[in-house]
């Protein structure tokens, strides 16, 4: 039995029986030798809960407590398996490697509550080993079970044509058999893609972005994301190409920092209204497109709660600054309505606490909140990540440039409204509680 865990979302893989690994690819082109790009226009949905609500991501190990309605957003595209291509609503997932869908046979309440792929009826698939490699004569295959914080899924591998938009190649995925009802019943998608970089996939074959770019099937080996919370304006993601129109900034790159397979780069430090604040200089964030929240080390979050100091009553609101995230002397700022929640009155600060220990963290995890903010690229073959300033219907290029920020630059976001004359108070709060702890230490 061979089992891996991925780091940060507590999710293990255990395949029986483990097989040896075949890295061919084998590519379907779609009837044309040309390099392309393909746009998949991405659909928005937004779920209200009360209570405790789970992370709308099949990466959903992360959970919080939250009083009143929580607003979350997924966002997802189509893809077709098979011949003919059947259809599937998939979240394009940053944060994890490969294809999963549910399997025909799947009778778990999850399966049904979806589409789910009829492998009889296509002309082109085939059964594989859970690490890509094909069956032997006369033996079975295995099967791949992968558990999350708050259920699990199994299923069987098999290979056959895959489809975005106009762009297919050959590849592995997972065919769900069982489903756990929580959470997968409440997904509004059928499965995920994995975009992660190819170490996280079960195999190569079971990468899209390995099979395509080495079949150079696209006119650049990236692909790009613009997420938008605007009903005016579509959301994409686009493959081989970077789309200028969608930047209000020039777009920066940073290499990614850590061989885990993630997205993940380092960053040098946080910032309120564009001034550094020592916190965090070793910590690494991942960019993940799978996540509806931003997350972080509990010691940072409980730092920066103090410094912001946000009234509940929502009173302080208008006062609040901007949070940046320090990257190669770039501050990638985030307004109060990104990194608060802001709800019947009541003001909290929503980054989750995440504590995923040395090589991999501190981390920070980059969802949605921040994708809506950032236009972002993702490039397989130098290993790295481009950011630039999402460009929004509306926005003004002012504001634009007070959302991303050289270090030691003068741009800032309106009147520069950190309320730093409330840190009397938060020094004072901060000595009672060092005081309490160290009359607690001598009883």
């Amino acid at each position: 039995m061979q089992q891996t865990c991925v780091f940060f979302f507590l999710a293990c893989v255990t395949l029986l029986p483990a097989a040896a690994l075949n890295t061919q690819q084998q590519l379907y082109r779609g009837g044309t030798d040309e390099k392309q790009h393909v746009s998949i226009a991405l659909k928005k949905r937004t779920v209200t809960r009360m209570g405790r609500v789970v992370q709308e991501s099949l990466k959903a190990s992360l959970q919080k407590e939250r009083n009143g309605a929580v607003h979350k957003t997924a966002y997802f595209g189509e893809l077709k398996i098979g011949t003919p291509g059947q259809s599937f609503s998939v979240v394009f997932d940053t944060g994890s490697g490969n294809l999963l869908v549910p399997a025909r046979d799947c009778g778990s309440t999850a399966c049904v509550m979806h589409d789910r792929f009829n492998e009889g009826a296509s002309s082109t698939k085939k059964d594989v080993y859970c690490d890509g490699s094909d069956i032997s004569k006369d033996e079975g295959g295995d099967e791949v079970t992968i558990k999350f914080g708050t259920g699990e899924i199994t299923g069987r591998c098999m290979e056959d044509v895959i489809c975005v938009g106009e762009v297919c190649s050959r590849g592995a995925f997972i065919a769900a058999t069982d489903e756990t009802a929580h959470p997968f019943a409440s997904f509004a998608f059928d499965g995920v893609l994995g975009l992660a970089l190819p170490g996280m996939a079960q195999s190569p074959s079971f990468s899209m972005m390995e099979r395509l770019v080495q079949g150079s099937m696209l006119k650049s080996p990236v692909f790009s994301v613009f997420l938008s919370d605007q009903d005016t304006e579509d959301s994409e993601i686009v493959f081989g190409e970077v789309r200028h129109n969608r930047m209000s900034s020039e777009i920066f790159w940073v290499p990614v920092s850590r061989a885990t397979g993630y997205w993940q780069v380092q960053i040098e430090d946080i910032a309120l209204d564009n001034h550094k604040q020592g916190i965090c200089s070793n910590c690494q964030v991942a960019v993940d497109t799978g996540t509806s929240e931003l997350a972080g080390p509990s010691e940072v979050i409980e730092e920066l709660s103090e410094k912001l100091d946000v009234q509940e009553d929502c009173s302080n609101f208008d006062h609040l600054p901007n949070l940046g995230f320090v990257v190669q002397d770039q501050i990638l700022n985030l307004e109060p309505n990104d990194y608060i929640d802001k709800a019947d009155g009541v003001c909290k600060v929503s980054l989750m606490r995440l504590d995923v220990p040395p090589p991999n963290g501190p981390l920070f995890v980059f969802g949605i909140p921040f994708l809506q903010k950032f236009y972002t690229v993702y490039d397989k073959e130098s290993k790295s990540v481009g950011f630039a300033v999402a460009k929004h219907k509306g926005q003004s290029h002012s504001h634009a440039q007070s959302i991303l920020v050289a270090v030691n630059s003068t741009v800032t976001h309106k009147a520069k409204r950190i309320s730093f004359r409330n840190s009397k108070h938060r020094q004072n709060k901060k000595a009672a509680k060092k005081e309490i702890r160290r009359q607690s230490d001598s009883v």
